[in-house]
């Protein structure tokens, strides 16, 4: 018997699946396969480049804080100059290299040769910075970023600074801000353009201190000074940054958010707002007043998670929903379902450390290491997702999928032994050369933060294999990419 036909006045119902989308919006974003593709292709090589450097560094830093180890690779006198621009290249130089891939997809067409002029002065700043270890100086562990008291390091700097303020003022004149539809890819937008707004005022805030330091403060007061203020901003750009790479990686393996579009945009306004009392906190108070100090760290204690846990926790559901509903995944989802879950995991465990923080122990760096590797994974996830919409061969699903395992257990690893040699005494930023004797507590802590960092790098070492395959493998015919965008 044949089933009775629909009426003509009452459509059919639309799929479950199509149902939850039409519901919650589809966090994903089109993809511009023209010279703001180039560019942003560019971006990725500085990105790619600075965290292979900061890799080879960090093999130094390793082993200059492994117990045992450390006396047969003398790096001791080594350590604060790696350390230094180790932080700058796997934190400052990747995270505003990646920055600078999506706000050139998500730009228009205006302005290009600022672009190109940003990348180029940015990625000549990096390789003095990569140098600048082997060419002396006094390093400076001042916080977000240190440096290298010298002539090439300060020149490398200053060279990055000047590509950064092209690539941001390129991004706030070129962002296709007008007609901009509030759906899914409109939202993440949104945050994009935020991200960009915050890095905006940090820079305001850089230039700002500045000028309104004082003279003759010595190298350590000047620079922890001069960085606090717009350093404290940056953390609202990445954690936008962050948020929008949770959602395009929750949507591109089938895990719908149960967030719609507009409660997106309103979150990441929440997340920017504290940004803008910046200016007032500076106008103010004094750079060098106590009152200007812990205003900039309330306004990112009180205001930087404001929008994190919401977006993690409809995250985290759609993904256990996703596991109920769906029995065999797609296996080019592997790597992005990988990096997002990662990313969560350890941004949550650094986060949960901050409030076991006591003194100034090295349970600061495993707070830290904790955020840090959670912003950074959620961009190998969208770097996998770009691969192949960039004109480059898909990531390869196996090695891509284990790559955050592998990275974000070492991390994990390497922030459990700073927190429990921390929880003994031991002092951050210094090499285990440097201590004459340790407790059998401390030499096990620091020696599990030492297996966590050799497992960690090897971790890094797979993505930038992946991202060389995929480059090396790119398709020659000139196909069209997926989700390409006009």
């Amino acid at each position: 018997m044949l089933a009775p036909r629909p009426s003509a006045s009452v459509p059919p119902a639309p799929p479950a699946h199509l149902a939850v989308d039409l519901a919650f919006g589809r966090f994903t974003l089109a993809v511009p396969h023209d010279a703001r593709a180039r560019l942003a292709r560019g971006w990725l090589a500085l990105g790619v480049a600075a965290l292979a450097a900061s890799g080879l560094l960090a093999v130094l830093l390793v082993l200059s804080r492994t117990p045992g180890l450390a006396k047969l690779f003398p790096v001791a006198d080594f350590f604060h100059a790696a350390l230094v621009v180790h932080v700058d290249l796997s934190v400052l130089v990747w995270f505003v290299a990646f920055g600078g891939v999506l706000w050139s997809l998500n730009s228009t067409p205006r302005l290009l040769p600022l672009g190109v002029a940003a990348l180029a002065l940015c990625a000549a700043g990096t390789a003095t910075l990569a140098v600048a270890p082997f060419l002396g100086g006094t390093p400076i562990m001042a916080n977000y970023v240190p440096v290298i008291e010298s002539r090439p390091f300060l020149a490398g700097l200053a060279l990055f600074g000047a590509g950064l303020v092209l690539l941001v003022g390129r991004g706030l004149f070129a962002s296709p801000l007008g007609g901009v539809r509030l759906d899914g890819p409109g939202a993440l937008r949104f945050g994009l353009n935020g991200a960009l707004v915050a890095t905006a005022v940090a820079l305001l805030a850089f230039a700002w201190s500045y000028l309104a330091l004082p003279a003759g403060l010595d190298g350590k007061a000047y620079y922890e000074l001069l960085f606090w203020g717009g350093g404290h901003v940056l953390q609202f750009a990445w954690t936008l940054v962050l948020l929008v790479a949770w959602l395009l990686l929750a949507d591109a393996v089938g895990a719908r958010v149960p967030l719609s579009p507009r409660v997106v945009a309103l979150l990441f306004a929440v997340g920017l707002a504290c940004v803008f009392a910046t200016p007032l906190i500076y106008y103010a108070f004094g750079v060098t007043s106590v009152e200007h100090h812990r205003l900039q760290t309330w306004m990112m204690r009180f205001g930087g998670g404001l929008a994190i846990v919401p977006v993690a926790v409809a995250v985290l559901w759609a993904l256990v929903r996703r596991a109920r509903t769906r029995h065999a995944g797609d296996p080019r989802a592997g790597p992005l379902f990988s990096a997002l879950a990662a990313s969560i995991v350890l941004f949550g465990v650094g986060g949960l450390i901050g409030y076991a923080i006591r003194g100034s122990d090295v349970r600061i760096p495993a707070h830290y290491h904790g955020a840090i590797v959670g912003v950074t994974i959620a961009m190998m996830g969208v770097a996998y997702w770009l691969l192949p919409r960039l004109r480059f061969a898909a990531p390869s699903p196996r090695l891509a999928t284990w790559q955050p395992v592998v990275y974000g257990t070492g991390q994990l690893l390497h922030i459990v032994g700073l927190v429990w040699s921390g929880g003994y005494g031991v002092q951050r930023k210094v090499a285990d050369g440097a201590v004459a004797e340790r407790s059998f507590e401390q030499v096990a802590g620091m020696g599990l933060m030492g297996l966590g960092g050799l497992v960690a790098i090897v971790g890094g070492v797979l993505f930038v294999a992946v991202v060389v395959i995929a480059v090396v493998r790119r398709p020659r015919d000139g196909a069209r990419p997926p989700d390409a965008a006009p």
